[in-house]
C-alpha cells in the first residue's frame, strides 16, 4: 500500500485554483488534498474558511422550513424551524461551484473561489506579521462604524460608549488609526477630532507599495484567451481634459466596436470600480457577466486596485477578470484608443468639460455608436450590438441592453461628431 506524502507549505494560488477546479469538477476532498499531496483536513479548512456565502431569493419563497408541510404555515422564531441539508454543499466538496443542479436550487449557496482565497489568506498573513490583531473583514466591518461618526465629529470614546459591538478598547482603536490600519476606508488621524489641528508628518507613512500585477499582465491574458476563445474582451481606459478633472472612464466592447462612458470627479480606483458596482446591478449579474466578463486595461493609477474591479464587494464574488497592458504599450489595446479619436472630434483637447454632465456623454455615445465603420461592413456599433446580443426568444433584447445603458440610436442623417453637439463644454 502507497503511502500519501503531505508537505508541510502553506498553499499557494496554483494549488488553491486546483481545489477550485476540483469543486467545479464535483470532486471530494479527499481526492483533491490527493492531487496536491495535502491533508484532506488542510483542503476541508481551507474551503470552509475561505467560501462565500450567496443568500438564496426569498421572493417567491419565504420559508424551506422541512416542517411546512405539517404546520401548514411557518414563524422563523420557532424552535423547530429546520432548513434541508445539502450533503454536496454541507460537507465534500463543501462550495456550490459547478452544481448540475444550482439553476433549480432555492438553499442558500456557498462558492470558493482561489484568488479570493489568496488574497484573504496574504491579507491575515500581512496581518499577523505587523502584529495586528484584526482581521481584515473585521478592519472593514469597523471602518463602516467609524467612519460616518468620525466625519460628524465624534470621538472614539463617544463611539464606543454607544456601540457595544467594538469588542477592541479605545486605546487599541487609537493604536490601530496611528498605524494606518483603516487608511483604506479614509480614516487616519486626521479623523480623530483630538487630532484635526496635528501636523501631519510624511516620514511615518512610508513610500507607496507598487502594485503586484502577478497573474494579471499582458501575457496572462493573451494565456487566458487561449483557453477561454469565446470570451469576448472589452478594453478599458481613461480620457481626461485637465490633471483636475473631470474625467471619463471608457468601454470599449471588442466585438460590436461600441464605447460607452461614465464621468468621474475623481481618478481612484475606488471611484472606477463604483461604475462596475453600479453596471453590474443596474444589467442583473448574467449581463453584466455577457459585457464586463473580461477587462483589458493599463496601468493607470486609477486602475490599480486589482480586487476592487474583480470582485463584487458586498459578495465577495469573482465578476470580472481584469488583465494589464505591458507599461507603455498602449498598442495592446488599440480599439479602445483609435475609438478616443471620436470623442476627441466633439470634445477637443483645448475644451473646458468642468460642466460637463452624464447625459451628455450619453448623447455624445449615441452619436458616435450611430456611426458606420468600414471594419463592420458599413454597419453602426448600435446595429451590430443590437443583432449580436439579440436572442430568438427576444429579439428587442440587444436594444433592451443599450436602453439600461443610456445608449440610444441616432438616424444617420442626424449623427453629429462637433463640439456643437454638447451644450456645456468651452472652449478655454
Amino acid at each position: 500500500m502507497s503511502i500519501q506524502i503531505h508537505n508541510n507549505k502553506h498553499l499557494t494560488l496554483h494549488e488553491r485554483k486546483i481545489i477550485e477546479t476540483g469543486i467545479i469538477n464535483r470532486s471530494n476532498k479527499v481526492d483533491i488534498a490527493r492531487t496536491i499531496g495535502k491533508d484532506p483536513t488542510t483542503i476541508a479548512k481551507e474551503i470552509r474558511k475561505h467560501r462565500v456565502l450567496r443568500k438564496r431569493n426569498t421572493f417567491n419563497r419565504d420559508s424551506i422550513c422541512i416542517h411546512l408541510k405539517k404546520c401548514g404555515r411557518c414563524i422563523h422564531k420557532c424552535n423547530k424551524y429546520e432548513e434541508p441539508k445539502c450533503n454536496k454543499r454541507d460537507r465534500s466538496p463543501g462550495a456550490c461551484n459547478g452544481c448540475p443542479t444550482i439553476q433549480k436550487c432555492y438553499l442558500d449557496k456557498y462558492f470558493y473561489y482561489a484568488k479570493r482565497a489568496n488574497r484573504e489568506y496574504k491579507e491575515d498573513l500581512v496581518d499577523f506579521r505587523q502584529g495586528v490583531n484584526i482581521t481584515a473583514l473585521e478592519v472593514k466591518e469597523l471602518a463602516h462604524i467609524l467612519k460616518p461618526l468620525l466625519d460628524k465629529g465624534q470621538s472614539i470614546y463617544q463611539i464606543k460608549s454607544y456601540h457595544p459591538e467594538i469588542k477592541q478598547s479605545i486605546h487599541t482603536l487609537y493604536n490601530y488609526i496611528e498605524a494606518g490600519v483603516f487608511n483604506e476606508y479614509g480614516i487616519d488621524n486626521f479623523s480623530l477630532k483630538e487630532q484635526v489641528n496635528r501636523k501631519r508628518y510624511k516620514k511615518k507613512y512610508g513610500k507607496k507599495e507598487k502594485t503586484n500585477y502577478k497573474d494579471h499582465t499582458y501575457k496572462d491574458y493573451i494565456n487566458f484567451k487561449k483557453y477561454n476563445p469565446f470570451t469576448p474582451t472589452t478594453e478599458m481606459d481613461t480620457v481626461m481634459n485637465s490633471l483636475s478633472g473631470p474625467y471619463i472612464q471608457t468601454f470599449y466592447f471588442e466585438e460590436s466596436g461600441l464605447m460607452i462612458g461614465f464621468l468621474h470627479k475623481e481618478k481612484t480606483s475606488n471611484s472606477m470600480a463604483k461604475t462596475l458596482d453600479k453596471l453590474e446591478k443596474k444589467l442583473g449579474y448574467h449581463i453584466y457577466r455577457e459585457l464586463f466578463s473580461l477587462i483589458l486595461t493599463d496601468r493607470g493609477t486609477e486602475f490599480e486596485k486589482i480586487d476592487l474591479f474583480e470582485f463584487n464587494q458586498e459578495t465577495g464574488e469573482l465578476r470580472t477578470n481584469i488583465f494589464y497592458c505591458d507599461p507603455y504599450t498602449s498598442s495592446q489595446k488599440p480599439h479602445v484608443e483609435n475609438t478616443h479619436n471620436y470623442i476627441r472630434d466633439i470634445i477637443p483637447n483645448k475644451t473646458n468639460i468642468s460642466n460637463i454632465t452624464q447625459n451628455d456623454l450619453d448623447l455624445m455615445f449615441s452619436h458616435i455608436n450611430s456611426t458606420p465603420r468600414k471594419s463592420l461592413k458599413e454597419k453602426t456599433p448600435y446595429e451590430v450590438f443590437c443583432f449580436m446580443y439579440s436572442t430568438e426568444e427576444n429579439v428587442k433584447r440587444g436594444k433592451e441592453i443599450l436602453d439600461k445603458l443610456n445608449i440610444k440610436e441616432i438616424k444617420r442623417d442626424e449623427v453629429t461628431l462637433k463640439p456643437y453637439l454638447i451644450k456645456n463644454i468651452n472652449k478655454k
